[in-house]
């Protein structure tokens, strides 16, 4: 079957060759750089199945151009899908399917080297060694071990976040509209309210998906309840995070320490390469000038492990819905009571 694949650099074909090569009866698969948007729709058109990513844009006016096109499956090689208006494709009779768990240590571990080099000044120090200056001076940190941290979001990622961070001897809360057992079995880890979360912990870390209800869920109602100084970590979804809130946040020295691999605005900046260009998102930009900002492009599933099971589920999602098969992985509208 033609797959059109969308926002792919390198790895992803590598990957997904890798994975379609191994498959019964493999795909043709032709790849494409440009995000999926209205403007590029066109060049899916003939092609049954497309594959996008999280910073494609599958509204309702570029999923009614799909259906016309001919397009029936579209394939999320990703967990989330806030990029697809699932209901609008619901409705055009289109089939949305996506990976719902890849390798969830990569993010959490991503997560950990946030809180780490935030916390020690890794990036300084490196920086500075390789200028010969070996002085310890701004480069002090504090001890992980008895620090107090809250886990927003306790899935598959966000408890073994607290497994790792239970390993350092952080006292662990939790914050969950759907408590995990898995997560209350972890020895000194307890669920709290979002009010006793954000005034307990000295380290924050979001881990849940972005719906109507988490939608800025870091806003300046919920900083302005945090301990004086702490440390936020979001490797979720950017649109999490009130960017201007947390700006000010930083500035009262309300927050800290901030570590954001996701960023609310990041479709027209992560993944692409803006060295000899100029950024034009001054709320970018002002957030990344601060010295208690880390901020990474997008990468913490990035590893051979997560890419491997990422491109293996993607084709299988795809194989299943040539055969007629049933769909384990698709995205369907939530039941309304």
């Amino acid at each position: 079957m033609k797959v059109a694949v969308f926002s792919t650099r390198s790895y992803d074909r590598q990957f997904l060759d890798l994975a379609n090569q191994a498959a019964n009866s493999p795909h043709e698969l032709e790849y494409f750089e440009t995000k999926l948007n209205e403007q590029t729709v066109s060049l899916a058109s003939g092609f049954p199945c497309i594959c996008i990513f999280v910073n494609d844009i599958a509204d309702e006016t570029t999923l009614k151009s799909l259906a016309e096109q001919g397009t029936q499956l579209i394939a999320l090689r990703c967990a989330g899908y806030n990029m697809i208006d699932i209901q609008a494709a619901a409705q055009l009779g289109l089939k949305v399917v996506r990976v719902p768990a890849y390798s969830p240590y990569a993010v959490a571990e991503h997560a950990v080297g946030l809180i780490l080099m935030l916390n020690r000044k890794l990036n300084k120090a490196y920086n500075r060694v390789r200028d010969d200056n070996f002085t310890l001076d701004g480069l002090l940190g504090f001890d992980l071990h008895n620090s107090t941290v809250g886990v927003i979001g306790t899935g598959k990622i966000g408890t073994i976040f607290a497994q790792i961070m239970q390993g350092f001897g952080c006292h662990l809360l939790g914050y969950d509209v759907y408590p995990n057992e898995d997560f209350k079995g972890i020895e000194g880890a307890k669920y709290v309210d979002l009010p006793e979360l954000l005034a307990q912990s000295d380290i924050i870390s979001l881990h849940c998906p972005l719906l109507p209800s988490t939608h800025h869920l870091i806003n300046q109602e919920t900083i302005e309840q945090m301990k004086p100084g702490v440390m936020l970590i979001n490797t979720s979804r950017g649109q999490l995070v009130n960017t201007r809130a947390v700006i000010d946040g930083i500035k009262s020295r309300r927050i800290g320490y901030v570590g954001f691999d996701v960023y609310e605005e990041e479709e027209e900046l992560f993944f692409e390469d803006y060295s000899d260009g100029i950024i034009k998102d001054d709320t970018f930009q002002l957030l990344q000038s601060f010295q208690n900002v880390v901020i990474t492009a997008h990468q913490a599933f990035f590893t051979k492990n997560a890419l491997t099971a990422i491109a293996e589920t993607t084709i299988a999602n795809i194989s299943s819905w040539e055969e007629g098969n049933m769909l384990n992985n698709e995205v369907k509208i939530a039941p309304t009571s």
